[in-house]
Formats: structure tokens, sequence, C-alpha cells
């Protein structure tokens, strides 16, 4: 009666954050308890990557269009379509594909695996209790029509809580900016100088008062960028492949007509 327990999710958070004030928790717990209890309020809708920015598969595509993808992307896990990018038939490991190498008489159908559907409602705590129950670490979001929403991935969550999670796209700063890929592309750092672009590149970007190509990106966008999203500049198109903490870490980056200095354009 005398010392009351919070009775709300904002009360709750105010006394977290009393308690990391008053040295009783660290900074870290506190904003993991903090994603906690704000997760329990989202949905799967929330987090998900939506249908026109998954990176999913044709079951009838050539092995060589296939590993094209898969190196491209850099994903460990891809849907798999067929006949429609609507009819998801099952989940493919990157890991798998190798086995077509080694017996090259094997369907890859063989290789799928089952795929999960979920609800756009699904609440992120049961998403999270389902995807350790039968080990998933992936699903395919439906909305309120059966139509395919988007996909939700075990790191999709999980981030919520502890905050973006390393992954393949984190390397080292000193190992590079700009990566020549097989298809005549190039993945950029979103934190590559805007004169080590137009060097590489040999254009003139925009004038700005930013540094980096993130910056410029953002800028020119008008709103934090989002993976699947892209920009033309200066006969460049930039698809954003990965974000993290709001900013871009990495780009696609296609030159369009354009004559690319090969010098220039190395890792």
């Amino acid at each position: 009666m005398l010392h009351p327990g919070p009775d709300s999710k904002e009360e709750l958070i105010k006394t977290l954050v009393e308690a990391h004030t008053n040295a009783v928790i660290g900074l870290q717990s506190r904003e993991m308890l903090e994603g906690v209890i704000r997760m329990s309020d989202m949905t799967a809708g929330d987090v998900m990557v939506a249908a026109p920015r998954m990176d999913i598969i044709n079951i009838n595509a050539p092995y060589e269009e296939l590993l094209h993808i898969i190196i491209d992307t850099a994903h460990s896990r891809f849907p798999v379509y067929e006949d429609a990018r609507e009819n998801i038939i099952g989940i493919l490991l990157a890991k798998d594909l190798l086995k077509l190498q080694r017996a090259p008489e094997l369907n890859i159908r063989a290789l799928l695996r089952s795929v999960a559907f979920v609800p756009e409602s699904k609440g992120l705590n049961d998403l999270l209790r389902e995807f350790r129950g039968n080990r998933n670490h992936l699903a395919i979001v439906i909305d309120e029509f059966g139509r395919v929403a988007g996909l939700v991935t075990i790191e999709d969550v999980l981030e919520q809580i502890v905050g973006e999670i390393e992954d393949e796209f984190d390397i080292a700063e000193d190992a590079g900016d700009i990566f020549g890929l097989g298809d005549h592309t190039y993945r950029v750092s979103g934190d590559t100088a805007i004169e080590r672009v137009n060097e590489a590149f040999g254009v003139s970007l925009p004038d700005s008062d930013f540094e980096t190509i993130g910056g410029l990106v953002a800028h020119e966008m008008g709103h934090v960028p989002k993976r699947g999203e892209s920009v033309a500049l200066s006969g460049l198109q930039f698809i954003v492949l990965h974000t993290k903490g709001g900013a871009v870490r990495w780009f696609k980056v296609s030159p369009s007509n354009l004559a690319i200095r090969s010098s220039g354009a190395a890792g």
C-alpha cells in the first residue's frame, strides 16, 4: 500500500530507468528489458520484410541462377515459389544447394524444408516461442486475405530485445568499402566517402553537406532508408541491402550506361 508497484508498461519502463540511474542494473540490461516489454505489444506485421522486398527463389530456375542469387544477397535461407510468387512451397537453405554440386541428379525440390505461415497479427512473444519450438528461423507472413504479406526471421524478433545483431555484412572497417560482384554490380559501404564513390565510378554526385554516400542517399530519399528501397543518382542505381541503427550499412550499386573505372572499383 505504501509502495505500490508500476501498474502500466510505461511506469514499468520508468522504473527500469530509475534502476539504471541508481546503478541497480546496467545500461545493456535496461535496454534489453525495455525491449522485452515493448515487444509484448508488437506483431509479425510490425517487423516483417514486406513481400515486394523479399528475396525469393523460383523452383524452376537453373542452378547457376540460384547460385548467383545466393552469392549476391548473402542470405542463409530463401523462400521458394512455384509458378507465382504468392505460391511459396518451401524454404531452401543456402548450404543445402551445395549438395547439388556433388550430386547433380538431385532435384532441388528434395532439398526444400517445410515453410511456416503466420498471420500479420501474430504476437512476437508467441512467434518467438514457435521459432524455438519448431526450430524454424523464418516464417512467411500472411495478411487477412490469405496473401503473402512478407517474411519474418528469428533475428527480426530478437533484435527487438537485444538491438541490431552482427551478421555477414558486418566486416572490419579496414577491409574495404567497394566490392565488385559477379553480375558487374557493386556492393558499397554506406559510410564510403562521396569523393571515393565519384572517383571509383567516374561520376559527379550532387553537392551536399554530407560526407558519406549513406547520408546523401538518405537525404535524397527524404526518410530513413529501408532494405530493398532504391534511388537513382548521377547515373547510378543505389539499392539498400542492409541497414543498422537507422543508417545504411551496404548498398548494391548498378551503373546505368556508364563506363566504370575498373582501377577504382576494387575493395
